[in-house]
């Protein structure tokens, strides 16, 4: 595959992808996972569904579609979820039906042969053409200027937002600053894992990391390294067989969850009796 690599260019898309794809999901899965915002997220990918049917019936670029709906979906529930005295959940899961039911009568009314939406929905990394690596690129670089900024401002605000508000930090502005993240990850991601399957990314190698270290910038490099991995992994079982890439990299992760919970048990485990 190294050979090939070298020769086509949607393999070479296909491996910027995943560097761009584990670097941004890495970082932001960490803060997704330790704000206990993964249903968020999900509310906020599904809703970008709207968007990709959208793009397709008004004949633009779906991923464009993609990004305006994640941001209009990312303010809209921070602005109701402020505003509202009702549940964060019937929110989100407002904007999740009504994402997926807009994406689908928008397809329904494109005009022709109804379009190949299965890529957006469960990802295919072996299609990601150089548009969606140069939209991706943007919007990496956008992300990790925004958490570098406010970097221990994140620190302040994931461990103890109570000491961030008496320090007079704006913490709204944290807040929708977090959730213009998310929607931004939810729009690099949708490309290799899917509309469906981004939640896995984000959460699971954020939360495999956890088990190896309680360091907020050591638990992103190793998510990122995880993250990594299990995209590469897709990567190759997806130019060897027909399989969903998506599926293949969540099915990586979710082992690989399992065997760094059992490694931090039999450590414990160890630390217990020489305890006694």
């Amino acid at each position: 595959m190294f050979k090939a690599l070298l020769e086509y260019e949607f393999l070479q898309n296909a491996f910027l992808a995943a560097m761009i794809t584990s670097i941004v999901g890495g970082i932001v899965g960490v803060i997704i996972v330790e704000k206990k915002l993964v249903m968020m997220t999900g509310g906020i990918a599904h809703t970008s569904y709207g968007g990709v049917g959208l793009g397709y019936l008004l004949g633009f670029e779906p991923i464009i579609g993609a990004f305006m709906f994640s941001i209009m979906a990312a303010l809209g529930i921070g602005v109701i979820k402020n505003k509202s005295t009702g549940s964060k959940d019937i929110i989100i899961a407002m904007f999740w039906s009504l994402g997926m039911a807009l994406g689908i009568l928008f397809i329904g009314l494109t005009p022709g042969y109804p379009p190949m939406v299965s890529s957006y929905l469960f990802g295919n990394i072996l299609s990601v053409t150089r548009f969606d690596l140069i939209l991706m690129s943007i919007l990496a670089v956008i992300i990790l200027t925004l958490i570098f900024v406010f970097y221990q401002d994140w620190k302040a605000h994931l461990f103890d937002q109570q000491f961030t508000q008496i320090m007079r930090k704006k913490t709204n502005v944290l807040e929708y600053v977090l959730l213009i993240l998310l929607a931004l990850t939810v729009v690099v991601l949708i490309r290799v894992v899917g509309i469906i399957l981004v939640i896995a990314l984000l959460s699971v190698p954020a939360s495999a990391s956890s088990y190896l270290t309680g360091k907020l910038h050591l638990r992103m490099v190793y998510s990122m390294i995880f993250s990594f991995v299990f995209i590469l992994s897709g990567l190759v079982v997806s130019y060897y067989t027909d399989i969903s890439t998506g599926a293949v990299i969540v099915f990586a992760a979710v082992i690989l969850y399992l065997l760094t919970w059992l490694y931090s048990r039999r450590l414990l485990y160890k630390e217990n009796l020489k305890g006694e």
